[in-house]
């Protein structure tokens, strides 16, 4: 066990940089057996709050070689080094500093500051990387200007890339070259980059809304040179659209985005050089499906719309996270829901926020948007930072409406442009652009949790007026146990008893009353009351889900099949369909002697399977049962055997009793055309493939002739592993295994497809044992240093393979602890993420429980534990 603990950072204690850094000079010479790294920096006295102070800058893991103050040489007794810091005591306020240092990119396997992947250089600097590559105030307030000179091999390093302009290049001797690049923006030094490798450029323009030539350049391994053209065409309607809906030209001459195989997250919006996982920017239509071809574009837009909001305008401080996150993440879903279908999108946001961020908001680590503090800030690049964070800024849009929010952020980068700078002035802005008073909305900010509204109703028919009253209240969370009441807007509208849209008329407002009304909660409790009723309405309640909340009411099943009809809110019909479909397996769990599926749940699948008049891309969703993740955060305390068989149940009865409609569908959904990433043909490829994925759960025997065919002939990635995952998890084992070895002797030399090959099976809860999981650790292809190895192998089995991983013996749990302890020595930050599936242990049955603890105590009792694997344990296991 660690004999100390690592130090935790408050908000409370922020101070402004005692020094300001104006100007950075980075010369790196690249070898094979490291890297030197020439750093003049220009420095100031901070006159806000420098006075007197020494000048400390943080380092990790440097050597350092030369140090010079003003030209002159420091001697040893000037300063001190410490493992994290080089710190001089006398020191004028104005000076320059020259420091060289020494480091090993070839040995980083953590990932962070520069570091070797599939031969090349490259950096991660966010949050805290820049510390790894030289001495710096590595703070995202200190802001300066970066010329940056990259020399190295010319053989073996022919690209030499970084941020900005490229204004030099030239020959050097031995065979090798240089490029200087010259930033012209002040930037925080987690925004600097570099990358040196052989690499293949693919090039693109763009025009810019006041007729500037953009110069778009993808660098990708020579392999790979076929996957570049979606990534730059998601690039250029991201331009547009940013351009269209914010206002927002793009500010360089150059914009770059480079693939990189080995990479701890998505992409990072490093300015005007991104660097991505190359899982989330390379397609091509036999290689990547659809979700991953959606997921490029939302990713590649959102790293360039960090350009204003993150890059332009940055964080003060770490704890403003969510200012650059949720804002681009809001941004990001606005452009991908209106490039797709808004419904679908919307779905998709919310059933990912509240299966895991709901999850977060309950567990050990939740904690506010902006957090009050933190052991290590790696470990707060969390769904409650990203997506609870967007939908705070989802929020401000709805009350503020489209051109209010708009008129709000074109203040907000008016004021901060070249700043960094706080979630308040964040909100000030719209305040001031719209004249409202966001005092108490600032405590979405605030305060951890989720929200939970419960809503009751009566009608009175003699007057014919309808009331509903909405109670607020939020659970206690780790640090705060009182909590007040939050600013919420709500969604509603009314449905007769014909399907109709009812007018919203509330009593005493006068003018045409709407048909859907935003609600704003701001008390404990509030009753609304409208008039003009002939009949009791059904209620459709937080349309659009139109805050971040739990909300309780007493639908029938009725209602709720009423609501999947008639409601004219997609997301509603969809949310009615998944209250209803968890209701009657949560009976089942209660039950388990009962073996009928509600005959009304069938006879809606049905009339979904059948009418092709529907909006499909709101079919294929309806048509997803909730998931054993979502099942989990609903149970009080979760015994997942019961959970996994009761949905099972369900699965099974609806398949068995919808077979004859589910032939019909894939057959009216197949289609032998081009592949296009179109929102209608993605539709019908997923409402084919689940369909499919319905036919083999039962074993059905012509299913498994249409997989087996579809399988061999499928034209596209989509088809190809949807047929192979329906084979994986049916109980044709044959098949399973003949299709798997196919599937990888026919791309074993694409990293990104044996990435998909890896997870089919770690996820599958018939293929995925524990002794199967531990077998694709021992497979070639698999690689400890690459973390989309590991999370498409030991994520996927602990965050998706939920019935194996809760096995009852405890032995995926051990499983889990044991790669998490191999796994902090190496990459801290990997195995810290790994240990999300432990920390809700109290929420589990008791058979689950004591596995789970035990599992997180092994960890704990590890000696030399990381920081960020301490901090997740440690709180998972505190009182």
């Amino acid at each position: 066990m660690r004999t100390s603990q690592p130090q935790t950072i408050y908000l409370k204690d922020y101070r402004q940089p005692p020094f300001l850094v104006e100007r950075v000079d980075l010369r790196f010479e690249l070898f094979e057996d490291g890297a030197r790294v020439h750093s003049t920096l220009a420095l100031r006295r901070n006159p806000d709050g420098g006075q007197g102070a020494p000048l400390e800058l943080d380092g990790d893991s440097l050597v350092l070689e030369q140090l010079e103050l003003d030209g002159e040489s420091l001697a040893e007794s000037a300063y001190q080094v410490t493992p994290s810091s080089l710190r001089i005591d006398q020191v004028p306020d104005e000076f320059s500093l020259y420091v060289v240092t020494w480091i090993l990119p070839q040995d980083n396997t953590r990932l962070e500051g520069l570091y070797k992947s599939s031969g090349m250089f490259c950096t991660q600097c966010e949050a805290e990387g820049f510390r790894c590559i030289t001495y710096f105030p590595d703070r995202p307030d200190v802001m300066a200007r970066f010329s940056t000179r990259v020399e190295a091999d010319k053989a073996r390093y022919p690209v030499l890339l970084s941020n900005g302009n490229d204004v030099d290049r030239g020959e050097l001797a031995d065979g090798r070259h240089y490029v200087t690049w010259e930033d012209p923006f002040p930037k925080p030094c987690y925004l600097f980059a570099l990358v040196a490798g052989d690499l293949t450029e693919k090039r693109d323009t763009f025009t810019t809304m006041s007729g500037r030539s953009i110069d778009l350049r993808m660098y990708v391994e020579h392999r790979n040179a076929e996957k570049c053209d979606y990534a730059l065409d998601s690039l250029k309607r991201s331009m547009r659209w940013d351009e269209e809906v914010y206002g927002r030209e793009y500010d360089l001459d150059i914009f770059m985005i480079v693939a990189v195989d080995d990479f701890n997250m998505g992409a990072m919006e490093n300015k005007g050089l991104n660097i991505f996982n190359s899982s989330c920017v390379l397609t091509s239509a036999d290689t990547a499906t659809d979700a991953a071809f959606q997921r490029v574009e939302a990713i590649v837009a959102h790293e360039y719309f960090h350009n204003w909001s993150g890059n332009r305008v940055t964080c003060r401080d770490w704890f403003q996270l969510s200012l650059k996150e949720g804002f681009t993440v809001f941004r990001d879903s606005q452009f991908s829901a209106d490039m797709g279908s808004p419904t679908a999108q919307r779905i998709d946001n919310v059933a990912l926020l509240r299966t895991a961020q709901f999850a977060e908001d309950s567990g050990p680590m939740a904690h506010p948007v902006r957090p009050d503090s933190y052991m290590e800030i790696s470990n707060f690049y969390t769904l409650t930072i990203y997506e609870k964070g967007a939908e705070v800024v989802r929020m401000l849009h709805t009350l503020m409406g489209a051109d209010g929010f708009r008129a709000g952020s074109d203040l907000y980068f008016e004021r901060h442009d070249g700043q960094a700078v706080t979630t308040d002035e964040f909100v000030k802005a719209m305040e001031d652009a719209n004249g409202r008073d966001l005092t108490l909305f600032r405590r979405w900010y605030q305060q951890a949790g989720t929200p939970v509204v419960e809503v009751s109703d009566s009608f009175d028919e003699t007057a014919g007026t309808y009331q509903l009253t909405f109670r607020q209240s939020i659970p206690a969370t780790p640090g705060q146990s009182e909590k007040l009441p939050q600013h919420i807007p709500f969604a509603i509208g009314l449905i007769g008893e014909n399907g109709q849209s009812l007018p919203l008329q509330l009593v005493g407002d006068s003018g045409d009353a709407p048909e859907e009304r935003v609600l704003e909660l701001t008390e404990q409790e509030q009753t609304f009351t409208f008039e003009g009723l002939n009949a009791r309405p059904v209620p459709s309640l937080l349309r659009e889900f139109s805050a971040p909340v739990k909300v309780k009411y007493p639908w029938t099943r009725d209602q709720l099949l009423f609501l999947m009809t008639y409601d004219s809110d997609g997301f509603n019909r969809w949310d009615a369909g998944q209250r209803l479909t968890v209701d009657i397996i949560q009976s089942l769990m209660d039950s388990p002697q009962e073996t009928v599926v509600d005959p009304r749940l069938v006879t809606a699948f049905r009339h979904l399977l059948s009418d092709s008049r529907l909006d499909q891309a709101l079919v294929t969703k309806m048509l997803q049962l909730p998931t054993e993740a979502y099942l989990i955060e609903l149970a009080d305390e979760a015994d997942v055997q019961s959970i996994h068989k009761a949905r099972t149940r369900v699965l099974n009865q609806l398949a068995l009793q919808l077979r004859d409609e589910l032939i019909a569908c894939y057959r009216r959904n197949t289609d032998d055309g081009a592949y296009a990433p179109t929102p209608d043909a993605i539709a019908r490829r997923s409402l084919k493939n689940t369909a499919l994925s319905w036919l083999l759960h039962i074993n059905d025997e012509e299913g498994r002739s249409l997989a087996l065919r579809q399988f061999s002939k499928a034209t596209n990635m989509t088809d190809q592993a949807g047929a192979l995952r329906a084979l994986v998890n049916s109980d044709f084992e044959e098949d399973r295994t003949s299709s798997l070895d196919a599937f990888y002797a026919q791309f074993s030399d694409d990293p990104q497809v044996v990435e998909q090959w890896f997870s089919i099976q770690a996820a599958s809860p018939r293929a995925g044992t524990l002794d199967a999981v531990s077998a694709l650790l021992e497979h070639k292809a698999f690689d400890w240093k690459n973390p989309n190895k590991i999370r498409s192998v030991i994520g996927a089995f602990a965050g998706q393979n939920l019935v194996n991983f809760h096995a009852a013996d405890g032995s995926g749990y051990r499983f889990l602890a044991q790669h998490i302890l191999a796994l902090d020595s190496t990459n801290p930050q990997i195995a810290a993420r790994l240990v999300s599936p432990l920390t809700r242990w109290r929420r589990y049955s008791a058979s689950h429980r004591e596995g789970m603890k035990a599992a997180l105590e092994q960890i704990q009792a590890k000696p030399d534990l990381s920081k960020d694997v301490y901090e997740v344990v440690s709180k998972s296991l505190a009182g």
